[in-house]
């Protein structure tokens, strides 16, 4: 089997594999709006979701359910399905010669498989052998702050506490946060479904898998994906992952220490400069990122950039950046941008 390397010079065939979930139903709309060069748009889902139809570009498209024959003549699979419908088709779609850009965690910390943030690490994704995969999305988001920074000075430790939205469990998470923060309004009993408690003003810690160490399976792929794809294998980073009563965009409390001292007007002229970020920051009237000003946009904004009283060497600031967008969808498009040749 062959893999296009390093670059598409042609439109593509391209499969949405898990077109009707919510970061899929992104990808389509990204793919629109940056005029990504098609030949044949193909949308993928299950047998439960397989004779809906969505739009794209004004036309309406079928959703077909996957099988093997689907991706025929495939050039580009874009999979956000999840990872045991990843791990089942790889094999099957790599065989018939098309380039998988995985959205699960699957394959992320297989030693063979890029983890790529086009921003911080592109190189990387061009020694693929038939599979890159997406970093987790508070992955990403804290990576587009820590990657600039690291370039002027090494990083000695992390600490980063998260706020994650609903979206980060999918549009039924967000669906039922709308209907259980009415019932609250209503005077009902909020009676959670989808996610383990209600998040109808109330929030908890991030509902993944407790590990063996007391972490949650969320906070350890912060801790090992952020390693990965900064190449610093022994950065001491540590997290604490939360859910909050927001629907769509994450926010991150960041804390990181350097070898040295990190003046801060290096470090807000460094941010303000970086791709895929946005320096928001009114000091005067204490106005600094919110997810409301990140939703549905392409960058990050960062902002509340402050020396860390405790520590000379560290810095603290705050993160927001939409989940769906640069945190899933839009990261994924951004690699396979990696191979179109300009």
């Amino acid at each position: 089997m062959t893999f296009q390397k390093p670059f598409f010079d042609r439109p593509l065939t391209v499969a949405v594999l898990g077109s009707t979930g919510a970061v899929g139903i992104e990808i389509l709309k990204i793919l629109e709006e940056r005029s990504f060069p098609l030949k044949e748009l193909r949308l993928l889902a299950s047998k439960r979701s397989a004779g809906q139809t969505q739009i794209w570009k004004g036309t309406e498209l079928r959703v077909e359910e996957v099988s093997r024959n689907k991706f025929e003549n495939v050039d580009l699979v874009l999979a956000s399905a999840g990872g045991s419908v990843s791990r089942k088709w790889r094999t099957e779609i790599n065989s018939l010669g098309a380039l998988i850009i995985d959205n699960s965690n699957a394959f992320r910390m297989d030693v063979d498989v890029p983890l790529v943030v086009p921003e911080v690490n592109p190189n990387d994704a061009f020694s693929h052998k038939g599979l890159i995969a997406n970093p987790n999305c508070t992955t990403i988001l804290l990576s587009l702050v820590l990657a600039p920074l690291a370039s002027k000075l090494p990083i000695k430790r992390v600490v980063v506490s998260t706020y994650q939205s609903a979206s980060g469990a999918g549009t039924r998470a967000m669906d039922e946060l709308k209907r259980l923060s009415q019932d609250v309004l209503d005077g009902k009993d909020a009676i959670s479904q989808v996610l383990p408690y209600s998040l109808a003003f109330n929030l908890f810690l991030h509902n993944s898998p407790l590990q063996s160490n007391n972490y949650c399976e969320e906070e350890m792929k912060m801790i090992n994906e952020t390693r990965k794809i900064m190449s610093q294998p022994n950065l001491s980073l540590t997290a604490t992952c939360v859910r909050v009563p927001v629907l769509r965009a994450h926010s991150e409390s960041v804390n990181i220490e350097f070898t040295e001292p990190f003046p801060l007007q290096d470090a807000r002229e460094i941010l303000k400069d970086s791709a895929g970020v946005e320096l928001l920051e009114d000091i005067g009237s204490n106005r600094f990122p919110m997810p409301i000003d990140v939703t549905g946009k392409d960058a990050i904004a960062v902002g509340r950039i402050r020396q860390d009283l405790s520590n000379p060497n560290a810095l603290e600031l705050w993160l927001c950046g939409d989940q769906i967008r640069k945190g899933a969808a839009l990261n994924a498009i951004q690699i396979a941008e990696l191979f179109i040749r300009k």
